[in-house]
Parts: C-alpha cells; structure tokens; sequence
C-alpha cells in the first residue's frame, strides 16, 4: 500500500513538471540502469524527452567527436516526440512497465517501420521495410522508445564491425580496437551509455564477443526461444536475435519485454524474478578447459579469469573441469552460414518492398561490400546451388553437439558450462580475427543458451568475457547465476573515453606546459583518447643536447622508466604523439610523470619537473 501511495506521489509530481513545462533537475544518464530510469521518471526527476536529449548529447559528444566510436548509424528523427507522447501516457495512464519511456538502441539489422534496415552495406542504405521487426514491436509495446539503429559487420558477417556504410566502429576501452561483432555497435554504445540498453544478433558469436569487449552482459538464447522475424538474416537456422545490457537486472528486464508469454508450452513466468544475489551459492558448473587456449599467449586474460573462478568458488560455487570427447571433429562443418547465407538474404530481400538489389551477387557486380569482406562474400557467393549432402553432414553433427553437451550435463549434474569468449586483447582497428572466435561456434551449433557475462578489466584496462551456457530454455537459471557473479564481483566499469558531459558537453582538450631546467615543453591532451601531443625545446645548443624525455615515477617516488623521448641526441627541439595506455593516463593524471632533460655536460640529468595537467 505504501509503494503504491509512492508512487501515485510520482506521478503527481511528474504530472505538474509536464503540465507547467518546468524542467526537472539534470540527470546524469552515464552508466544508469533501466531500474535507475524508471524510478526518476516515477518520482518526477526527469523526463522520457530529458532522457532522449541526454543520450542524444552523449552520441553527439563520443560518436562523431571525442573517441570517435561510429557507433550509431542513424538516430531515430521521432524520438523527441514519442517521449513526449510517452510522458503523456505516464501522466494521464501511468507507466506501461519499466520500459516505459525509455530510450533503446537496436542493430541495423532489425527492421525498423521509422528508418531504414541497411544490414551494415552501402547497397541497401535506402532500404526500407514497412513492419518492424517482431522484437521491436514487442518494446515499443512495452513503452521502450527506439532512439537509433548501431552499426554492424556488413551483413553481419564478421566479428569486428566494419562496413562498405560506415567504415570501422571503435571500443570505447580503446578506441584504437575493435568493439567486436558483429553485433559491436550495440557493444560499443551501449558500454558508452547512448542507451540503457541495446539489441543485438548472434549467428556465431555477435552478441557475446561484442558483450566480452566492452565489459557487458549478453544472451543467445535458446534456438527458437525470440522471434527473429524481420531480422535479416545470416544463417535462419542459427540465427539468434536479443539484447546487450550493462547489467543482469537490465539483460532480465529486456529480455521480459522481447521473450514471447509462453516458452516450450509452459508460462515462462518473470526473467527478472529469477535473479537472487545467492545465485551462485550451491551451483554446479563445469570448466572446459580445452576452451582456454594457450598460456603464455592468452597469459593476461587467463590470469583474470582464474581470478574470476576463485571468486566463483568463494561465492559457493562446485567448479569442476570437465571435457567433450570428439568436440572439435564435432564442430567441425557444422556451421550453416556458407549454405545458408546466399539463400536467405535473397528470400529477405525478396519480400521487401522496392529493395535497391535482390541478391550477393548483384552487391558484388555493383562493388556495394567493404574490400574486407570481399573475398568472404565470394566464397559465399560461388556455389550455384546448395551441396544438400554437406548441408544434411552440417546438421548431423548438430544434433551431436547437441546430445554429447546435454549427456555431460547429465551426467555430471551441472547448472552451467564455463569458458572464456576469448582471452585476447580486441584486435587493434583494420587487425584480423584471428584468435576472436575459439569458443563461438559452441552454443551455436548446440542450439543451447549461453550467457555472457564480464571477467573483469586486465591490467591495461581491457575487458574479458565469460559465457556460461545451459540446458534448453534453462534462460532463469543462466540468469541467476550472472547475477550472482555480478552481486560477488562488480565487473563492470565505465570507459575512460565517454565520461558524464560537462554542461552537456564532452571533457575539453587541456594544454599545459612544464620546464625541466632550461628545456620546456607544451601539451595537448585529449582526455576521451588518451592522446598526448608534445612540442619541446631543450633550451641550450643542439650539440650538446643528449635527450629530453618522458619518465613514470616509481611507487616509491624515485626516478621510474623512460616512456617517450621528445628530442633526440644532438637536436635543439622536437615533437611527440602517443597514446597513454590505462596505466599512464593514471599516472599522468595523478601527476605521476615527470620530465627530465640530460646533456653532455650532465649527462645524468639537467632538470626535472612533475608534469601538471590540471593547474
């Protein structure tokens, strides 16, 4: 009785801001859970218009600008106006759920009735469906507002999202690395806060390799178990299409709105309603091991995940190494892309109206695909028809994927199977995929779900992922057991380069400078890339100059290692570019670098001083 007193009291006050046309205090929407949103709206703080404008003026500052992530292909140009008519809603009806007027971002690969479907390809930029997807309806009917559609791997057909229409998309962990794909628009904005929340797709790996690089949660659920309709296709048989989130609770509550009522003839009940901080206390979970890849070549996301398994086990988890004999002859072939693909987007494009090419091999005779993924679509391309014998091979070994996952889960009584995404840093932007895609193909061939959830950042700053995949529609029970690594671990942390706006702008570019005895030198640093730009001058003659340089403090305040030379032996004057990794930006913020000049008449050092970026 008391909540609902609470929260009539919301609305009330929500109600006088909207019928007076006051503004409601400033909110942050930086790292903001749904559960966060729906309250402020309830008590009146702010409103669904404020919550468009806030991610509005955060894709403006980070996606073009600042870390530059080209996350967003387009925003949606009726935003403002759906919030309006949501805030109405809430005022005159109240909430729908806690959806209700929040804005969500969803791949350019679900069809939109609002803007175009492009699929990530320069050849169906203009293409536009008349129906949304069926998850989409099912979050406008929830009351989500669809602010954007995410860039993607050009026809999802990759893990490092670049595209023939918007080129490469960037991590905001490192915007010098890929977000992953190909769901790593999604990835990208949603770590960068342009939403609560964000839909992606998963044929092998699309949502849970862009959920391990940008410290997020992600499902692919069980085949069948979310609607794919209006989804262009990859692969229909192994297609996959749900949401990224930051948090379980949010994953829960998206999942709420996206999952039909029924599941496997049976009520689903509440996906939320199955989270439990305990959740990992008494679970039974399973190691693959074979899925951890070599050490020393894996070393840095290894010694994190080890990390992440002792918590597990501190937590109450059985954790036991397990294995799957004959997996990887299993596996092998058993993917349905290649006899898939070609076929399915010519039977999508068929059924659109007035589509601006009708197959592959029209975008491949207009040269409409991105030179990466040439050769790819080719291959894709060749075959005349299908090779049914393959094809029957291919979904074989499927069904014995499926069978030997399902009798070691038995067999060994576990919740859960663990293992890593991958243990690899995000490949560096225009890098290959090799080493992204170990673990991929696992749950996909199985038709399993699997969860993805966040190891925790290493040592530079970089996320790792975990997945823990289940029996068939054991959706509740993956979830628990997220939530309760999340309640143990915190893993989530915000990227440096798309921290809250200032007076709704990104942090501006500082210059500073500092002497070092006679030597000087002038700054520019950009704080949303790391990026250090340095003019120096020694000051004395250049016959005599050794070097002028840039040194990281020690932990005990004595002089630490050279990390950069801005003049070299016998120069008078000089200039750098560098981009601080994790740990520098740290130092340099905490005033923990220094400058020191060195010359033939003291060759051990001239001049020292700390550099100050904030005076």
């Amino acid at each position: 009785m008391r909540a609902g007193r609470v929260r009539k009291m919301g609305l009330l006050v929500a109600a006088s801001l909207l019928s007076v046309g006051a503004s409601p205090p400033a909110f942050d929407v930086t790292e903001a859970s749904i559960a966060d949103l729906d309250t402020a709206l309830a008590d009146g703080r702010v409103t669904s218009r404020h919550l468009v404008e806030a991610y509005l003026a955060r894709i403006a500052a980070y996606d073009r600008a600042g870390p530059r992530l080209n996350a967003i292909v387009r925003t949606n140009p009726k935003a403002l106006a759906e919030a309006d008519a949501f805030d109405r809603e809430r005022r005159t009806k109240g909430p729908r759920g806690p959806l209700h007027g929040v804005p969500i971002l969803v791949k350019d690969n679900y069809d939109t009735a609002g803007m175009p479907t492009s699929g990530g390809t320069l050849a169906l930029a203009t293409l536009q469906p008349t129906a949304d997807a069926e998850q989409v309806a099912m979050l406008r009917k929830a009351g989500a507002i669809i602010i954007g559609k995410t860039t993607m791997h050009e026809l999802a057909a990759g893990t490092t999202t670049v595209s023939s229409l918007t080129g490469y998309s960037r991590n905001p962990y490192d915007p010098a690395r890929s977000p992953g794909g190909s769901s790593g628009g999604t990835g990208a904005a949603v770590a960068a806060s342009f939403a609560a929340a964000g839909m992606g797709s998963d044929t092998c790996g699309s949502i849970r390799i862009p959920s391990a690089y940008q410290n997020l949660v992600g499902l692919r659920a069980t085949s069948g178990l979310s609607s794919t309709k209006g989804v262009m296709p990859l692969s229909h048989t192994q297609d996959v299409a749900g949401p990224l989130a930051r948090s379980v609770d949010d994953l829960a509550i998206m999942l709420d709105a996206t999952v039909p009522d029924r599941v496997d003839g049976k009520s689903r009940g509440s996906y939320r309603a199955a989270l439990r901080g305990d959740g990992l206390k008494g679970a039974r979970i399973g190691v693959l091991r074979g899925y951890f890849g070599p050490v020393p070549d894996y070393k840095e996301g290894q010694d994190l995940v080890d990390r992440a398994l002792g918590q597990m086990r501190d937590a109450g988890a059985d954790l036991t190494d397990v294995t799957i004999p004959g997996l990887d002859d299993m596996l092998a072939d058993s993917a349905l892309i290649l006899h898939e693909f070609k076929y399915d987007l010519a039977a999508y494009l068929a059924a659109q109206p007035y589509p601006p090419v009708a197959s592959l091999s029209q975008i491949l005779a207009l040269g409409l695909q991105h030179d990466e993924l040439d050769a790819r679509f080719r291959q894709r391309d060749a075959p005349a028809q299908r090779d049914e014998a393959a094809y029957a091979r291919a979904m074989e070994k499927r069904a014995a994927v499926r069978a030997a996952v399902l009798k070691l889960m038995a067999e060994q009584h576990l919740d859960a199977i663990l293992y890593p995404t991958t243990l690899r840093r995000p490949p560096l932007i225009g890098g290959d995929e090799s080493g992204i895609l170990p673990s991929c193909q696992l749950s996909a061939s199985a038709g399993l779900p699997v969860i993805a959830i966040p190891a925790g950042l290493t040592d530079r700053a970089l996320p790792i992922g975990l997945e823990l995949m289940g029996a068939p529609f054991a959706e509740p029970t993956l979830l628990r057991l997220a939530y309760g690594w999340e309640r143990v671990a915190h893993p989530r942390k915000a990227p440096f380069s798309t921290p809250p706006l200032i007076d709704g702008k990104g942090p501006a570019v500082r210059t500073f400078a500092t002497a070092a005895g006679s030597a000087s030198a002038r700054f520019r640093y950009d704080p949303t890339t790391g990026a250090l730009d340095v003019t120096a001058e020694a000051g004395v003659a250049a016959p005599d100059v050794i070097a002028l340089t840039i040194h990281r403090g020690a932990a005990d305040g004595a002089p630490g290692p050279v990390l950069a030379n801005l003049i070299l032996p016998g120069s008078a004057n000089g200039t750098a570019h560098m981009v601080l990794p994790a740990r520098d930006r740290a130092e340099l913020l905490g005033g923990r670098l220094y400058l020191a000049l060195y010359t033939r008449t003291a060759p051990l050092g001239s001049g020292q001083a700390v550099i100050v970026p904030y005076p």
